[in-house]
């Protein structure tokens, strides 16, 4: 199962590893029908999450079979299976007028010594694509199998391995020669074999090779609701995204301070946003008082990038402020110059806030800056992914982090995986300085905006 998927799951559910590999059986079926089902009688909701379809070669009717017996209710989601996702993803389509208008999915899978039972002449008159799961191991005795069957040898042939991946690999060759290619190349399960003229379109459609970011594993260790955008952004680019988030940020139901702003709001200020989240919290808060944007009219706003003013004109706010250089210092420096003593400063943003803008701000005699503490910062547990062992299996896998406290919440929740290792894209110099002091690898983006972060990814992929 896919890292991607387990970091969904609640870090308060009980996760029972029931995953099947080939020679690799952590229960055996009975095993896993007697969980199911004394799960489900203690009163507990019970996921039985697989890979692929349930009822393709997936035994979920054994497992339902037990359940109705016993009057237990249940609810079928179907899945996209292999079979079709995984060519799709290698430039395979497992139908194409020119060559076949028929698919078959046979399982490779035999009994410890015993032969493989399929029946090969029927196979190879079909005229269809053979799409055979869970048959690496007996690949030998399949293609031999539809050679003494009558399938020539020129056959299109491909092994398929962990499609869909970062580590996805296609070898495609002739149906005599795949069984020897397959060895020299090393491939290993879980991978699948495709037998027909549809082979050929392999390396035509190979559309995912061709990506930017095909190959690269990336955790995103934004908020999850903030996460959405640069993650999407990463997989159409080609990356193997794994959404992790370090933090999670809560909104704070008292904020000291808040009650003197509203009462000030007639007199000019200024507004300092130093997040989308912030952002968001604030309106919401100016909503909640019964006011809208048209309180602000008398209020100046700075922006510490184009990533909060973006969320400022949302709401139809423009940021009057933006400084060169994106961060808590260069703001504090481009709003003191135009400060004058008297002038009244409020910073609606994080409850751990850094303090290079203050620092700033506080060098401007006679300014009155007010912080408005509107969420708290929380890490988050690292849950059913395991990202100290996902680091030591991928040690290619990028760290992105887009604050200071996604480099600290990462660090919280890789516990036993050496820092030192991890390669970190990091969204500006204070991120990249939390990472540093870490003793990662740092990689800082240009400019301190999402897309210079993902050019970034792109370099650190390519080795440049």
């Amino acid at each position: 199962m896919g890292p991607e998927i387990l970091a969904w799951i609640p870090p308060q559910a009980e996760k029972i590893n029931v995953g099947k590999r080939a020679g690799c059986h952590l229960k055996s079926q009975e095993e896993i029908n007697r969980i199911l089902l004394e799960k489900a009688l203690e009163g507990r909701r019970v996921v039985r999450l697989k890979g692929g379809d349930p009822f393709l070669f997936g035994r979920g009717g054994e497992e339902l079979e037990l359940l109705t017996a016993c009057g237990v209710a249940y609810e079928v989601v179907p899945g996209v299976t292999s079979a079709v996702a995984v060519p799709a993803y290698c430039g395979i389509p497992v139908t194409h007028r020119d060559f076949c208008s028929s698919l078959h999915i046979i399982t490779g899978h035999k009994r410890q010594g015993k032969p493989l039972e399929l029946p090969f002449r029927a196979l190879a008159e079909t005229g269809g694509t053979l799409v055979f799961l869970m048959g690496l191991t007996a690949l030998p005795e399949i293609c031999q199998g539809l050679l003494e069957a009558g399938l020539p040898p020129e056959t299109p042939a491909a092994v398929l391995e962990k499609g869909t991946t970062a580590e996805q690999r296609t070898l495609v060759a002739d149906l005599e020669t795949l069984p020897r290619r397959t060895a020299e190349a090393g491939m290993q399960t879980p991978a699948i074999i495709v037998v027909g003229g549809v082979c050929a379109c392999g390396e035509k459609f190979a559309w995912r090779e061709k990506l930017p970011l095909f190959g690269c594993r990336a955790v995103v260790t934004r908020p999850r609701e903030r996460a959405g955008t640069l993650a999407a952004r990463l997989r159409t680019l080609g990356a193997e995204v794994l959404e992790v988030p370090a933090i999670e940020t809560v909104a704070l139901k008292e904020v000291p301070g808040w009650e003197a702003f509203l009462t000030q709001l007639e007199e000019s200020s200024w507004l300092v946003f130093t997040s989308g989240r912030g952002v968001e919290l604030f309106l919401e808060k100016l909503r909640a008082s019964g006011r809208d944007i048209r309180a602000l009219h008398r209020e100046r706003i700075a922006a510490i990038g184009p990533g909060t003013e973006a969320e400022l004109r949302k709401y139809g706010l423009l940021a009057e402020l933006i400084p060169q250089v994106f961060d808590g210092q260069h703001l504090g420096g481009a709003l003191a110059s135009r400060l004058r003593p008297g002038d009244r400063v409020w910073l609606p943003r994080a409850k751990q806030g850094g303090r290079e803008l203050l620092e700033e701000l506080e060098k401007v005699p006679g300014a009155v800056v007010r912080e408005l503490p509107l969420y708290d910062t929380v890490y988050q547990p690292a849950g059913a992914l395991d990202l100290s062992a996902e680091f030591q299996k991928h040690p290619e896998t990028l760290a992105v982090f887009t604050s200071a406290s996604t480099v600290r919440g990462f660090a919280a929740m890789a516990e036993g995986l050496d820092l030192t290792s991890v390669r970190a894209a990091c969204i500006g110099p204070q991120t990249g300085a939390a990472a540093r002091a870490l003793g990662m690898e740092v990689h800082t983006a240009e400019r301190a905006t999402i897309d210079s972060l993902i050019q970034l990814v792109k370099q650190m992929h390519k080795g440049v």
